[in-house]
């Protein structure tokens, strides 16, 4: 795969996070955001294994557009869609789009596997179950992107990096599709699980413990050799190799590696560290913040049309 690092410049996005709502109200779309062709799909068993899918109108089989919602892996909900992407712009291009939810962990809360093993597994799952439709959702398996916010973005991150996950020789159908991605344009996300590597990049870094049982980023750094192991599965950073596709990270402040920041959780520390090391491999990595020159794709929606539309494009 050619090697690519472009630095380009922030477009405006919606706030990050869980979205909260009063008491016993369900989430809803925002008016921006069209209709979904289908809703409350389940792809498992459990409540939140549930996904909603907007059918672009062509007699070709569709790219898609995969998107995972933030809150921390504690919070959210796929109606939050319009934060990562503009799905009315997607469908006029001809783009189908899939919103999941999935199960949450909860803070401090030990847990098996580790606890975030839940959110990114039901992700990978609602990618097999999406591929399984392909030919009843008019869908090109073979032109999947994902996208996403915060955790969400790591999430699409983490598909984006992770070997493939599909079991040829399952019983199950759904086990037999790839959870490989064409590409992934995130918002804003953490780029690495691992707590040395963080505070390396933005000392008063405070993420993640959760993700692997810690009550908080102290015990989580102490803590850092007993689940070396663990990071490297679940950690993006850990799993980028020359055969991953390209990706885009856009952030809303400009990076300050080695400095104290306000948002240490959403930094582009985030985002300057994973695109240096996608260059070392080999894999395009496009990076977007306020004041990055050279801009070519303004938006995650602006990347995904560009890359998914191009037939020329490398399928997994």
């Amino acid at each position: 795969m050619r090697s690519a690092l472009i630095f380009i410049i922030a477009g405006l996005f919606a706030p990050l996070g869980a979205q909260e709502t009063s008491a016993g109200q369900a989430p809803a779309y925002s008016p921006n955001v069209p209709k979904p062709t289908q809703s409350g799909i389940p792809y498992g068993t459990h409540e939140r294994q549930a996904m909603d899918f907007w059918k672009a109108e062509s007699t070709a089989p569709t790219p898609l557009v995969f998107v995972i919602h933030g809150g921390g892996w504690t919070g959210g909900s796929k109606e939050r869609v319009d934060r990562a992407v503009d799905v009315e712009a997607l469908l006029k291009a001809g783009i189908s789009v899939v919103a999941i939810n999935y199960r949450l962990i909860k803070r401090g809360a030990p847990g098996s596997d580790p606890p975030v093993k839940a959110p990114l597994h039901d992700a990978a799952r609602a990618l097999q179950f999406v591929r399984g439709r392909a030919a009843e959702w008019n869908i090109d398996k073979r032109r999947v992107g994902a996208a996403g916010g915060s955790a969400g973005g790591c999430s699409s991150l983490w598909l984006a990096f992770h070997d493939d996950l599909a079991d040829p020789k399952s019983d199950d159908p759904v086990a037999r599709e790839s959870t490989r991605l064409s590409c992934a344009a995130v918002t804003a996300p953490q780029t690495s699980l691992d707590p040395a590597q963080m505070k390396a990049w933005t000392p008063n870094s405070t993420y993640g413990g959760h993700a692997f049982g810690f009550a908080n980023f102290a015990e989580f750094l102490a803590g850092r050799e007993k689940i070396l192991p663990l990071i490297a599965e679940y950690s993006p950073y850990a799993l980028v190799s020359a055969d991953d596709p390209g990706v885009y990270m856009t952030f809303r402040a400009a990076p300050a590696i080695g400095q104290n920041l306000k948002d240490s959780t959403h930094t582009s520390n985030f985002g300057v560290k994973l695109a240096e090391h996608c260059s070392t491999e080999g894999v395009p990595a496009e990076l977007v913040y306020p004041g990055a020159p050279n801009v070519v794709h303004a938006t995650p929606t602006d990347y995904l049309i560009a890359t998914l539309t191009y037939q020329g494009m490398k399928r997994p």
